[in-house]
């Protein structure tokens, strides 16, 4: 019930002295929770990047998952967010959003999207993601607080006080068409209630319907950034990234009625925003975000 070397780590890297508490409390944590919901653990899943996410066993014998997270900002709106998304996203079946806890639906057989991609499915994959796109996008509900892509685009802005007003390791040409391309592209379509995280790990294989989403951020904003960040998911793990990218704008484009430019420009910005987060969580980390937003790059025009 200790937190893996990886994932505290991250947790470190995020939130400082705050994050390596939080990974000292785990066990106390998981303790106190397991009591209240009568829970039984198994091992934690493998590769954990941010959150403690372990499969438990309910009192009736139910399989269920525990996601523990350390009660932030980002929680707290994923929490606010969950009920607003209907049948697409994972059920919650219990709560504590003081200890950062959520009690969820254990989707089965659980295969990530990223295993249709892995054996040639690629197509197959983007229409899956693009219909479970169309089942999350929700207007946005009156008095809902979450962030909105808006506030997320002026994380620039930190990039730019870090070096002094450059752009540090980042390509100034890239930074500055995502700030331009972010402000066109938002000011261009209403927002509505996004995932703010999809890409192919996020989308799993279950019983009720063919395909959930899970870990949403809890986002308003344009439904291009959800399009867009899909749009480059797991791109650099396949043979022709750029083919592959050219395939899924055309299914994007054909599936969500978007113009295939309107998808490139997201899917750029979007990566150049990612690219900055990593430094800022990381330090480092940011390279495979622009290889691919350099793809794309030379794509369009």
């Amino acid at each position: 019930m200790n937190v893996e070397e990886g994932l505290a780590r991250n947790i470190v890297d995020i939130h400082g002295e705050t994050g390596a508490e939080w990974v000292s409390r785990v066990p106390s944590l998981l303790a106190e929770i397991g009591k209240r919901w009568s829970l039984t653990f198994s091992a934690p899943f493998p590769n954990l990047s941010y959150n403690y996410v372990a499969p438990v066993t309910l009192p009736d014998g139910a399989h269920a998952v525990l996601k523990l997270g350390v009660p932030d900002r980002e929680r707290l709106a994923e929490f606010a967010a969950l009920p607003h998304y209907g049948p697409a996203m994972v059920r919650v079946l219990a709560s504590d959003a003081t200890l950062g806890a959520l009690l969820l639906e254990r989707l089965e057989p659980g295969e990530p999207l990223s295993s249709l991609t892995e054996s040639g499915r690629d197509d197959d994959a983007t229409i899956i993601a693009a219909h479970v796109m169309r089942a999350l996008w929700q207007p946005a509900p009156v008095g809902l607080t979450v962030p909105t892509v808006s506030a997320w685009a002026t994380g620039f802005a930190k990039l730019r006080e870090r070096y002094d007003g450059g752009t540090g390791p980042l390509p100034l040409d890239f930074v500055e068409q995502a700030e331009r391309d972010f402000a066109e592209l938002i000011a261009a379509e209403p927002a509505v209630l996004l995932h703010g995280d999809l890409h192919h790990g996020n989308v799993l294989s279950a019983g009720r319907s063919p395909w959930i989403a899970i870990d949403p951020k809890g986002l308003v904003g344009q439904r291009g950034y959800d399009a867009g960040n899909f749009l480059r998911s797991y791109v650099e793990t396949l043979a022709n990234p750029a083919r592959a990218l050219k395939r899924r704008m055309d299914i994007l484009s054909d599936e969500l009625g978007m113009e295939r430019e309107t998808l490139r420009r997201w899917a750029i910005a979007q990566a150049v925003l990612s690219a900055w987060w990593s430094i800022e969580d990381h330090g480092d980390g940011w390279q495979g975000a622009i290889e691919v937003a350099r793809v794309l790059a030379g794509m369009g025009g």
